[in-house]
């Protein structure tokens, strides 16, 4: 790969100093391939729903499509029927597929590529809910009254299509337009009641930009993307899902929860002490969840408050249980119960609870493959969880660096996000780069200006000083 006069990968080389580096896997074994080329997926005993208008909603050019959905008024209330890409339907029990995607845990994203979980004849093929083509789902089917709360689910087998691919900046300027398909016309109604139910639950929502990573070899650019509106409605249809998915295990006495404990009364105490030093009005009798809801996520006092916030949501872990039920079942981010299940695709669990929420609803025992695979669970997903996110931090790292490697000297706005006695965590704004700047007791909250003082494209450093 083309390497710098000093040694270290240049961006004309793309990111595969990085998949050596982490030992990412460049292919998949030639066993696993055969046997994703061969199996195909039964119909019998499905149900037919096709001609349900189903629609996605995902990133521009996603082909591995998780969940396809018909969004519909009932009465005064709701209607969700969601679908699932059926990869219990593919994945042959203690196959090759199957021990291939235990080794791997999720799919990793670079800005190259994919490292998929699943071979692409399935992740972006016969499972995958593409549009126009019938597929094998997990149907669920959740009736809602009028404050957005669920009243009854189904889950069952079904054959589905969806009609249309969309994303999520064309879906949200449709509804601007008041053109939105019919599958979706109520998204904004439910979201709007999922997201109100989501604040008095007291869960946390941080509306921090993502930091993303555009371009192509050799013109890599880094770029930020706030949530629209869209983005947090549709997450609260996965999130109610995953909720209802996580009371059908928790009924039944088995499964595997997405968990996060309650951060402890030190850690808010502090959190309120920051808000206050950033000048944001927090009344007592106010939570955590009704505060982070109120703010103006473009003010840097906010950016800075929601870095703060992260430290209320450390923890995150998966809970397996089978019998007795673990001493805490709740996520303090979601308020409530929660598991993963609608993105089987990309994550592994989520393949184990569907087979688990499709036996109990039906009232049948959970099968025996799945009930030996749940206490396994919890280790596989930590460990692919923290690969993944060194692997995102990783190539973020390495595209700041190449971008600054040229501007040493140079200055730039930026937010100060934390700050302690010696340096802070800082977010530029053009190119938006966080990093660290030397300097004590800065301004947290406050725009500042600071001077690029070093770059190790090799490492992935870069370093400020408060100019």
């Amino acid at each position: 790969m083309p390497r710098s006069a000093a040694g270290s990968p240049t961006a004309d080389g793309g990111f595969g100093h990085l998949r050596a580096e982490f030992e990412l896997p460049e292919s998949f074994p030639a066993d696993v391939l055969a046997e994703a080329e061969a199996v195909t997926a039964s119909d019998a005993g499905r149900e037919d729903a096709t001609a349900l208008p189903f629609v996605t909603i995902d990133p521009p050019g996603a082909k591995d499509l998780d969940q396809a959905m018909v969004l519909t008024r009932r009465g005064d209330g709701f209607r969700v029927d969601y679908a699932i890409a059926d990869l219990g339907a593919f994945v042959v029990p203690g196959g090759p597929v199957d021990r291939e995607a235990r080794r791997r845990g999720q799919t990793i994203y670079l800005p190259d590529g994919a490292v998929p979980l699943h071979p692409p004849v399935l992740s972006e093929g016969a499972a995958s809910l593409l549009p126009g083509a019938v597929r094998p789902a997990v149907l669920w089917t959740i009736d809602l009254d009028s404050r957005g709360e669920p009243t009854a689910t189904r889950v069952r087998r079904a054959l589905v299509r969806s009609v249309e691919q969309f994303d999520y900046d064309t879906v949200q300027a449709a509804l601007e337009a008041g053109r939105a398909h019919p599958s979706v016309e109520a998204l904004p109604a439910l979201g709007r009641l999922r997201r109100q139910l989501a604040v008095a639950r007291g869960a946390v929502e941080l509306q921090l930009p993502e930091q993303i990573v555009n371009g192509d070899v050799g013109a890599w650019r880094l770029g930020k993307r706030p949530r629209n509106d869209v983005d947090a409605w549709n997450a609260e249809i996965s999130l109610l899902t995953g909720m209802a998915a996580a009371s059908i295990m928790i009924e039944a006495g088995i499964g595997v929860l997405r968990t996060l404990p309650d951060p402890d009364q030190g850690s808010i105490d502090w959190l309120r002490r920051s808000a206050h030093a950033l000048g944001i009005d927090w009344p007592a009798e106010t939570g955590v969840a009704e505060m982070l809801a109120g703010l103006d996520p473009t003010r840097p006092e906010s950016m800075a408050l929601y870095a703060c916030t992260t430290r209320l949501l450390r923890g995150a872990g998966y809970t397996a249980f089978d019998g007795e039920l673990p001493p805490s079942t709740a996520h303090a981010g979601i308020g409530a119960p929660y598991t993963h299940v609608t993105a089987p695709i990309r994550r592994l669990v989520d393949r184990f609870t569907a087979e688990v929420c499709l036996a109990v609803t039906a009232g049948r025992p959970v099968p025996e493959w799945t009930r030996a695979a749940l206490p396994l669970v919890p280790s596989l997903m930590g460990t692919s969880d923290g690969l993944a996110a060194r692997v995102e931090r990783a190539c973020i790292d390495q595209v700041e660096a190449w971008l600054l490697a040229e501007r040493i000297g140079g200055t730039f706005e930026a937010v100060v996000l934390r700050a302690d006695d010696a340096r802070a965590e800082i977010l530029v704004e053009d190119p938006p780069v966080t990093g660290k700047c030397a300097g004590a007791n800065l301004p947290e909250g406050e725009r500042i200006t600071v001077r690029l003082t070093g770059v190790d494209v090799g490492r992935r450093k870069v370093s400020f000083e408060r100019a």
